[in-house]
């Protein structure tokens, strides 16, 4: 792959058919096999020492089998039309079930352990590195099920829960789009269409977001079944395992007490009316007397700019290297090393993300670049991803992977220094107007928003317990929770009902929309200590992100002095919206 603008996989493997992918897959089994001969039966026999011995070889087998997956799900997210890469694909999520069944024993073996055969290692000084592992495991132990039932329910999944994600994936990919934009018709994927939300004339947004909607309205059946047995097959899991709540698992993952949880969101809630006194300032500058929601994201009308990919990679690295040079390097290295896929093109996933590797290899980000200052602020988000990536490579694989809650954290940092990079080096009024406003929307995107889809989301799963939801009840509950955001301030367009039905995050990652909201308002905290702190908060900044997951978010906070269990520290988040709406009303 010769285009500078896509991602060089070759780091990784030299291509599909090489020998050396070939060899990833076909060794995988004998080597993991001998594991499985090794410890099955007797996780709970060993000494402190062994399973010092045992926890380094599981996480050296997690670190192989992951490389080869990583791999196919990168060429699958860059073509998901190209026959060979969809084979590649199946056959890595395939190999990913099995290895998983085989080495599923030795965490469950963790977890069933006997509690005077588990103390000794989690007290035990030469385990101090994996103590968090191996409690974060036993959170489970009232919740896991025998190796035999764990072992089924994991091979179902590839023909459950995972195919409908893999046909929702493919599906979306495939649409395309057709819109008359000056003068001309054109065909788009849905990112294009998206970006159209940006546009400087307000029919063209509306048509814009009208006929992407529809689309997702024309699949009807297929949306319809792909979630509903997303929330069946989630509602079974919590009866077997005897959780009493959708959110509880993953807010037990996350290592998150219910309570705050719900605190965030609810003090989330509260502050919908600030949300909503934005949306008329934004009618005003505007000249509209309502906004659309196809509207919420227009430009100012003397705006307007766009930017090259060259002038977004230079405030994007600039903008980390006002923070520190060592961030500078690591954000200017994804596009010198090539591990960044840019621009959008039929068959490529949707949207942005970074995909962390392990800790020996780099991780690549997956961009849809065309040129509003939102996707340059998507640029610094996932370089952010990136850089907590790469920072964490001091840990092991076990410990590598940073919490949900935490995980947002570094991206939305990145954009809160682009902002003030932006911010700090403009005059024009008028371009100082629209940056507060693309800063202040992102905030309402990454917290109220998100609060919403969280929302939509527990109502789905507990909706779904009474019976097969059908298309216009999903359509009411998303209706009726969006509401609640806009109020009176916005007028929410009749095909926005379909909404929910191009969420990846609801099919993909269940409930990680909250982590969003709970980063984003962290970070609000985390920047206000960074003004008045300067260069002693970058060590603590620094450490935050290199703890990777080898903590509780609660443990990896407390050098800042962050308590999440107080709902004001929340509300100092929203607190700081609310200053930042003050500023853009000081300059109108």
């Amino acid at each position: 792959m010769n285009d500078p603008h896509q991602w060089d996989t070759s780091r990784l493997y030299p291509s599909p058919q090489s020998p050396e992918l070939n060899e990833a897959f076909d060794s995988a089994h004998g080597v993991v096999t001998a594991f499985r001969d090794r410890y099955r039966g007797k996780v709970a026999e060993l000494s402190p020492g062994e399973m010092l011995k045992a926890l380094k070889e599981y996480e050296g087998l997690e670190e192989m089998l992951a490389k080869p997956q990583l791999y196919a799900h990168l060429l699958f997210a860059a073509d998901s039309e190209n026959q060979e890469h969809k084979r590649l694909s199946q056959k890595a999520s395939e190999f990913g079930n099995l290895m998983g069944r085989e080495l599923l024993f030795f965490g469950l073996e963790i977890i069933q352990m006997e509690e005077d055969r588990f103390q000794p290692l989690v007290t035990d000084g030469g385990l101090a590195s994996y103590r968090h592992f191996l409690l974060g495991l036993r959170k489970f132990h009232k919740h896991t099920l025998p190796e035999r039932e764990e072992s089924l329910l994991m091979q179902k999944g590839l023909t459950g829960s995972g195919a409908f994600s893999r046909l929702f994936d493919e599906v979306c990919a495939a649409m395309r789009y057709k819109l008359e934009v000056d003068g001309e018709e054109r065909e788009m994927t849905g990112e294009e269409m998206l970006s159209l939300l940006h546009h400087p004339d307000a029919s063209v947004r509306e048509r814009a977001f009208g006929t992407f909607l529809q689309r997702h309205e024309e699949q009807e059946i297929v949306f319809s079944a792909v979630f509903n047995n997303a929330a069946l097959d989630h509602s079974q899991d919590l009866e077997l395992r005897g959780y009493s709540h959708p959110m509880e698992p993953t807010n037990l993952g996350n290592e998150i007490p219910d309570e705050v949880v719900e605190s965030l969101m609810q003090v989330s809630e509260n502050n919908y009316p600030l949300a909503q006194e934005y949306f008329r300032i934004k009618a005003r500058l505007l000249g509209m007397e309502k906004l659309k929601n196809s509207d919420v994201y227009a430009p100012l009308p003397d705006s307007g700019k766009s930017y090259t990919l060259e002038e977004a990679r230079k405030l994007v690295v600039d903008a980390y290297g006002g923070f520190s040079d060592e961030l500078r390097q690591m954000a200017d290295g994804f596009f010198q090393e090539r591990r960044v896929d840019i621009f959008p093109r039929p068959g490529k996933s949707g949207g942005a993300f970074c995909m962390g590797m392990t800790p020996s290899l780099p991780p690549y980000l997956l961009l849809n670049f065309t040129g509003n200052l939102r996707d340059v602020s998507t640029i610094a988000h996932e370089v952010g991803h990136g850089i907590h990536y790469l920072l964490a490579q001091r840990q092991t694989m076990l410990n590598y992977h940073p919490p949900l809650p935490l995980a947002e954290t570094a991206s939305v940092f990145g954009e809160m220094l682009l902002t003030r990079h932006l911010l700090s080096g403009e005059t024009d009024l008028s371009v100082k107007k629209s940056l507060l406003c693309a800063k202040i929307e992102d905030i309402i995107a990454t917290t109220f928003r998100q609060n919403v889809l969280t929302r939509f989301e527990e109502r789905m799963h507990l909706q779904r317990t009474e019976g097969l939801l059908t298309s216009p009840e999903l359509c009411d509950l998303w209706w009726n929770e969006n509401a609640k955001l806009y109020g009176d301030a916005v007028q929410m367009i009749e095909p926005y009902r379909w909404g929910w039905s191009y969420i990846s995050h609801f099919i993909h990652a269940r409930f990680y929309c909250y982590s969003y909201t709970f980063a984003e308002l962290l970070v609000l905290s985390l920047y206000q200590m960074y003004l008045k702190e300067r260069e002693r908060f970058i060590p603590i900044y620094r450490d935050i992100l290199a703890d990777g997951g080898s903590k509780t978010p609660a443990d990896t906070l407390a050098p800042a002095g962050i308590d999440l269990s107080n709902a004001g520290f929340w509300q100092n988040g929203y607190d700081l919206l609310r200053n930042l709406i003050e500023e853009l009303k000081a300059i109108m």
